[in-house]
C-alpha cells in the first residue's frame, strides 16, 4: 500500500522546516534540505519526507556518483524516474538547484574585475569545474576588465564539446562586451589543450582582432585546477590581443 506522510505529522525533532528556523538551514543535512523541498513522502509504507530525501540521495550516488554532482546537472527525466517523484517535486528540486547557481554566480558577478587566469578561473569555476560532459563558456568583460557575466554556450557529450566563432562573437557582441575570455572544461582533468583546442583557439584570435574585439585567454578546467592557454602557448604573441590587468 502506498500512500504519504506530512511534515506535521512527524516528531519535532524530524521536522526539518522547524529544525531549519531553529538551526539555520546551514545546519540541515542534505536529506532534510530535499524534504523541505519534496514537502511529503510517498512510497511503500510509511516513508517521510525526510526518508524519501534519503531515498532520492541514494538513488542519485548510484555508481560511486557524488549526488550533489548529479543535482548539478539532473534533468527532469532522471528524477522523475526515481520512484516517488513526479513532475512536481522534479520541478522544484530543479527551480533550487538552479536558485542556488544563480545566487552564486551573483556573488562573483558584481563588477569583479578579471585581471588573472585565476580570477577567470574562479568566475568560470560554477559552470565548468566540476561538470561530467565538456562544456564552452564566455567570460563577457568590459573596457576595464570588470565581469559584465558568464554565459555558457554548448554543452557536449563525456568528451567533447562544439562551439564556433560567429557563436562567440555574437553572444559578446549582443552582450555589449568589449573584452572576452573563452574556457571550456575536460572532464578527465587533463588539461593538456587537444588540436582542435588550438586550432579555435587561433581562429577566435584572428577573429578578435578583425574585430577590434579582444580575446584575452582561453582556459582549460577540471577536477580544481586550470591551464591558461595564453601563459602556455605562442599565440598571444602572434596575435595580440592587450593585456589582462
Amino acid at each position: 500500500m502506498s500512500y504519504s506522510v506530512r511534515i506535521a505529522d512527524l516528531p519535532t525533532h524530524e521536522r526539518p522546516r522547524e529544525r531549519l528556523l531553529d538551526v539555520g538551514a546551514a545546519n540541515l543535512a542534505t536529506a532534510e534540505l530535499l524534504a523541505i523541498l519534496l514537502g511529503t513522502g510517498q512510497g511503500r509504507g510509511k516513508l517521510s519526507a525526510v526518508g524519501l530525501g534519503q531515498y532520492v540521495l541514494s538513488e542519485l550516488s548510484r555508481h560511486q556518483r557524488e549526488p550533489l554532482d548529479v543535482l548539478r546537472d539532473v534533468t527532469p527525466a532522471e528524477l522523475m524516474s526515481i520512484p516517488g517523484i513526479g513532475p512536481a517535486k522534479a520541478t522544484t528540486i530543479l527551480a533550487a538547484v538552479e536558485l542556488g547557481k544563480r545566487s552564486f554566480r551573483s556573488r562573483l558577478e558584481v563588477r569583479a574585475l578579471v585581471d588573472s587566469p585565476q580570477a577567470a578561473a574562479s568566475a568560470l569555476s560554477a559552470d565548468l569545474m566540476w561538470q561530467s560532459r565538456e562544456r564552452f563558456a564566455l567570460l563577457l568583460l568590459d573596457e576595464t576588465n570588470r565581469l559584465r557575466g558568464t554565459q555558457v554556450l554548448t554543452v557536449g557529450t563525456d568528451t567533447a564539446t562544439l562551439s564556433s566563432p560567429r557563436d562567440i562573437f555574437r553572444t559578446a557582441i549582443v552582450q555589449r562586451a568589449t573584452r572576452t575570455i573563452v574556457a571550456h572544461n575536460h572532464p578527465t582533468g587533463n588539461l593538456e589543450p587537444s588540436t582542435n583546442d588550438l586550432y579555435l583557439t587561433r581562429q577566435l584570435l584572428q577573429g578578435a582582432q578583425l574585430l577590434e574585439l579582444p580575446l584575452l585567454d582561453h582556459l582549460i578546467l577540471g577536477n580544481g585546477d586550470f591551464r591558461s592557454l595564453r601563459e602556455t602557448t605562442d599565440l598571444w604573441q602572434q596575435f595580440p590581443q592587450g593585456d589582462m590587468g
